[in-house]
C-alpha cells in the first residue's frame, strides 16, 4: 500500500519527472529482488509431482548412506556421545552419488528422469531420519543401561525386575512401536509452524540452502571439489584406522594409548589418541564446545578427582572395584549427572518460556507474518515471490490431519497392549499418561527447535526416567520402566522435531510435505532396522563393549541407569558428600548458564558450556584434546583463507568422521571371526622397562 500512495502523491507540477523517478526506483528495487531470489533461478524448471520426488534410485542412495551413517552415529554413541550434525554430508554425498549415477544414464543414453533438488532433499531427509534412530534409539543411553552387563559393570548384582536382556527382536520390535508417534503428532501443525509462525530451524534452513547451491551451475562445480576433499580425507582416515588396527593386539596396546603429554597425564586421561573422527568433530563443532570439553576434563582429571581418590578410606571404602558405584566412580557418574540435570533444567525453562512467549506473540499477531488460509497462491504484495512460491506448492498436497490423528490413536493402542508384554514393569496406564502428554510435549519439542535450533528429546526422555521410575516404585522394577519409559518419550519428541525441521528444508527446496512425511517414514523404518542390527555388531564382536577400560565404554548407558536408580532409591545410594559436590555443580551449572545469557554477546561465546563440561567428568579428555586439534586447524586455515576454510573445512571434517567411522565394519568383522592383529605396542616407563629386561634375561 505504501508504494500505491508514493506514486499517486507524486503527481503535481513535478508529477511526471517524479513518476519516472519513482518507476526507475522501482524497477531497480525489483531487479535486486530477483537477483536475491532463489526461486527466480529455478523459475523454468517443472517441479515434480509428491510421487516423481520418491524414486527407487533415492531410497537405494538412502539405504546405503544409512547404514554409512549409522555406524558413525553408533560409533560416536559408544563412545564419547558427542554426535555433530551430519546434516551437510547426508546432502552432499547424496548429490554425488545420484549426481554420478545420472551421469552415467545420460552418457549411456538412457537416462530418464533427471536429477532434482527435490530428490536430493528426500535423500538426506530419509538419511538423517534413517542415522537418527541410531541416537534416539539409545544404544548408548537407556536402551545399553537396562542390559546386565552394565549393571554388573557398575558394581550391582541385577534382580529380575533390574535389567533386561538384550536380543536384537524385541529391540527391533520396541523401535518400530514408538518411532513413528513423533511424525503423527505434528503432522496436523505443519502449517502453522513453518507458514503462520515463520519459525526459522536454523539447521533446517542451512541444509537447504545448501541443497538450493548444489543444483545452480556455480553450486555443482564446488560440490564436485567439496565431494574430491571429503573423497581425499575419508580414504586417509579409513586407511589411517587400518594401519592402527596392526598394533593393537591386546587391551592397552596401539596408537589410541599414546602416551603424548607424558605417562602421569595418561594416567589422568590426557593424552592425544590419533582418533580422526574425533579430530574431523571438532572441526565440525564450535570452537567453545571444543574448549569447555577440555576445561571439564582439567577441572575433573586434573583436580577434583586426585584429592577424591586422596580420600579413601574416610569418604568411601578403599577396597571397592574400580567400577563400584559406592567410591570414585560414584563421584564422576553423579556429579557429571548433575551438571547435566542442571544445563538441561535450565535451557528446558528458557526453551519452554521462550516457546510460551513467541506462541503468545504469535496469537496476539505482533511478531506474525500475513497467515494463508488456503492452498490458492497468496497475491498479497508483502509477501516475496520465492515465499508466494513456496507457500503455493506447500500448501498444494495436504496430509489429511484425519490419518494423523487417526494413525497417532491405532499406533497408541498398539503401544498400550504390546509395550507391557516387552517390559512388564512398564504398566498400561503408565503408556497411556506418557501418549496424553506426548503430542503436547512433541509441539513444545518441535517449536523450540525452530526458535533455538536445540532439541531437549533427552531432557524430557530424563524427566519420563524420574517421573515413570518414581511412581513404578523400587519393588515394581521402576529402574527398567524408567528406562523404557525415557526410551518412549525420547522417540516420539525426537522424531517430531526431526519431522518438522525437515518441512522447513522442503519447504525452501520445493519439495512436497508429502514426499518429506513419506521419506521420513521410510526413513524411520530403515533405522528401525539399521541401528539395531549395526549395535549388535557391536556387541557381539567387542566382549568388552560398556566397560571404563574398553574402547566403547558407553558412558551415557551408565549415566541413564544411575539417574533411574536415583529416580528409584533416592540419594542413599550416594558416597560420603557426594551429594554436597552434586548440589553444588548443579547450582554451578545453572549459574554458568544464567551468566552466558545475561552478559553481551561479545563476552557470552567465551564462557563455558556446562553440558559439554560434564561429558570428560566420567571419560577423561583424551577426545577433548583430539577436538581442540580440529579446532586449531580449523583455526589457522581460517586465518590462511577464510573463504577455501569455509568452502572446504565441513568436507574435510565429514570425509575424516566417515573414513574413521565406516573402518568399525571391517574391525568388527574381524573381531566377530577371530582374527586378531599381529602387534601389540605398548609404551612403559624407563623402570618398567628395566625390570622387564631383566626378567627377560633371567628367563
Amino acid at each position: 500500500m505504501g508504494r500505491d500512495d508514493g506514486v499517486e502523491s507524486g503527481y503535481g507540477s513535478e508529477g511526471q519527472p517524479r513518476n519516472r523517478k519513482h518507476a526507475k526506483k522501482e524497477n531497480e528495487e525489483e531487479e535486486e529482488e530477483a537477483m536475491m531470489s532463489v526461486e527466480r533461478v529455478f523459475e523454468g524448471k517443472e517441479v515434480p509431482s509428491w510421487r516423481q520426488q520418491l524414486t527407487v534410485r533415492a531410497f537405494v542412495v538412502s539405504f546405503v548412506l544409512s547404514v554409512l551413517f549409522s555406524f558413525i552415529v553408533m560409533k560416536l554413541n559408544l563412545t564419547t556421545g558427542i554426535i555433530p550434525s551430519l546434516n551437510v554430508s547426508a546432502g552432499l554425498l547424496g548429490f554425488f552419488f545420484v549426481k554420478t549415477w545420472t551421469k552415467v544414464l545420460e552418457k549411456s543414453g538412457m537416462l530418464q528422469v533427471p536429477f532434482t533438488r527435490q530428490e536430493n532433499t528426500v535423500i538426506q531427509t530419509c538419511v538423517v531420519a534413517s542415522s537418527g534412530i541410531a541416537f534416539s534409539g539409545g544404544f548408548g543411553s537407556y536402551l545399553f543401561g537396562m542390559s546386565d552387563r552394565i549393571a554388573e559393570q557398575m558394581g550391582n548384582v541385577p534382580g529380575a525386575n533390574d535389567y533386561k536382556k538384550l536380543s536384537l527382536p524385541w529391540i527391533i520390535g520396541f523401535l518400530f512401536i514408538v518411532s513413528f508417534l513423533g511424525l503423527l503428532a505434528v503432522v496436523p501443525l505443519r502449517k502453522i509452524m513453518i507458514i503462520d509462525f515463520k519459525l526459522t530451524y536454523p539447521s533446517g534452513t542451512a541444509t537447504a540452502h545448501l541443497i538450493n547451491s548444489f543444483h545452480t551451475p556455480e553450486g555443482a562445480k564446488l560440490a564436485k571439489k567439496q565431494v574430491r576433499t571429503l573423497g581425499k580425507f575419508f580414504s586417509f582416515s579409513f586407511l589411517w584406522g587400518f594401519f592402527q588396527w596392526f598394533y593393537t593386539a591386546e587391551d592397552g596396546c596401539g596408537f589410541v594409548n599414546f602416551p603424548t603429554l607424558g605417562l602421569k597425564a595418561y594416567e589422568n586421561k590426557f593424552f592425544f589418541d590419533f582418533s580422526a573422527t574425533y579430530v574431523g568433530v571438532g572441526m565440525i563443532c564450535p570452537y567453545i564446545i571444543n574448549v569447555s570439553v577440555l576445561l571439564g576434563g582439567i577441572v575433573s582429571w586434573g583436580l577434583m578427582w586426585p584429592l577424591i581418590g586422596k580420600k579413601a578410606g574416610d569418604w568411601y571404602s578403599a577396597d571397592l572395584k574400580p567400577s563400584s558405584m559406592h567410591g570414585l566412580q560414584g563421584y564422576k557418574v553423579f556429579i557429571s549427572i548433575a551438571m547435566i540435570l542442571g544445563d538441561g533444567l535450565y535451557n528446558f525453562c528458557k526453551v519452554l518460556s521462550g516457546t510460551l512467549l513467541g506462541m503468545y506473540r504469535q496469537f496476539k499477531g505482533k511478531n506474525s507474518l500475513p497467515r494463508v488460509a488456503s492452498s490458492s497462491p497468496p497475491e498479497s504484495p508483502q509477501l516475496s515471490f520465492d515465499d508466494q512460491r513456496r507457500t503455493s506448492l506447500f500448501l498444494k498436497d495436504q496430509i489429511p490431519t484425519s490419518f494423523a490423528i487417526g494413525g497417532y490413536i491405532i499406533i497408541a493402542i498398539i503401544s498400550i497392549i504390546s509395550l507391557p508384554h516387552i517390559f512388564h514393569q512398564l504398566k498400561w496406564y503408565h503408556i497411556l499418561v506418557m501418549y496424553l502428554a506426548a503430542p503436547t510435549l512433541a509441539f513444545c519439542n518441535a517449536y523450540g527447535c525452530g526458535l533455538t535450533d536445540w532439541s531437549l528429546a533427552s531432557t524430557y526422555g530424563k524427566l519420563a526416567i524420574f517421573v515413570i521410575g518414581a511412581w513404578a516404585g523400587a519393588s515394581h522394577g521402576g529402574v527398567l520402566a524408567g528406562l523404557a519409559a525415557c526410551g518412549v518419550m525420547m522417540n516420539i519428541v525426537s522424531t517430531a522435531s526431526d519431522l518438522t525441521q525437515d518441512f522447513k528444508t522442503g519447504y525452501l527446496t520445493l519439495a512436497s510435505p508429502r514426499s518429506m512425511f513419506v521419506s521420513q517414514v521410510i526413513g524411520t523404518s530403515m533405522g528401525c532396522v539399521i541401528s539395531p542390527c549395526v549395535f549388535w555388531l557391536f556387541y557381539k564382536a567387542f566382549k568388552d563393549l560398556g566397560l571404563p577400560t574398553s574402547a566403547y565404554p558407553a558412558p551415557y548407558a551408565t549415566v541413564y541407569r544411575s539417574m533411574a536408580i536415583l529416580g528409584v532409591e533416592g540419594f542413599s545410594s550416594l558416597p560420603k558428600h557426594c551429594l554436597s559436590l552434586c548440589y553444588g555443580f548443579f547450582a554451578a551449572s545453572i549459574l554458568i548458564n544464567a551468566i552466558r545469557d545475561a552478559v553481551p554477546k561479545k563476552y557470552s561465546k567465551f564462557i563455558p558450556l556446562p553440558m559439554a563440561m560434564a561429558i570428560p567428568f566420567y571419560l577423561g579428555s583424551y577426545f577433548a584434546i583430539d577436538m581442540c586439534v580440529g579446532s586449531l586447524i580449523l583455526y589457522v586455515w581460517e586465518r590462511i583463507n577464510k573463504a577455501k576454510a569455509d568452502a572446504f573445512g565441513p568436507a574435510v571434517a565429514s570425509g575424516l568422521i566417515c573414513g574413521d567411522g565406516i573402518w568399525t565394519l571391517p574391525s568388527s568383522i574381524l573381531a566377530l571371526v577371530g582374527v586378531k592383529p599381529p602387534i601389540c605396542m605398548k609404551f612403559l616407563s624407563r623402570a618398567a622397562n628395566a625390570r622387564v629386561d631383566n626378567f627377560l634375561k633371567g628367563s
